[in-house]
């Protein structure tokens, strides 16, 4: 098997993409860990659902949205970028779902187990990467 054969081999390529997803989810988590004012983890380790719920839609949003960069591009580092790139929008409608509920501090709700906050941030996070997934 030539050396181009081995990369382009199909397996290679899949392992590929998974550790590169798997690294970038690893980063978006670290990321959403910072932006949110409570500590994911240590919540879900305490058994609060609304925190669980609302990771949870995070994980699948950018895992999805990185199914549909790989699906369109070429290239891993086009997938790397467009899949990025699809993970900012997804941090900006988290931002703006905090912003658009003035009555409330989502970030307060769910850190308290609202499990309808926490459930309708799964529901965005989910529903979005969908729309931004097929957009890149």
């Amino acid at each position: 098997m030539s050396e181009t054969g081995f990369w382009t081999h199909p397996l290679v390529e899949t392992a590929g993409y998974f550790s590169v997803v798997v690294l970038c989810l690893i980063v978006s988590m670290v990321i959403f860990e910072i932006v949110t004012k409570y500590k994911n983890w240590e919540e879900i380790k305490k058994g609060n659902l609304a925190v669980a719920m609302a990771t949870g839609g995070k994980i699948f949003g950018v895992t999805n949205i990185f199914r549909f960069s790989i699906e369109e591009h070429n290239t891993l580092a086009q997938m790397i970028g467009w899949g990025l790139y699809g993970f900012t929008l997804l941090i900006f409608a988290y931002l703006l779902f905090e912003f658009l509920t003035p009555k409330f501090n989502v970030d307060q709700e769910i850190e308290n187990d609202n499990r309808s906050v926490g459930f309708i941030s799964l529901t965005i996070s989910v529903g979005l990467s969908y729309v931004v997934g097929a957009s890149i």
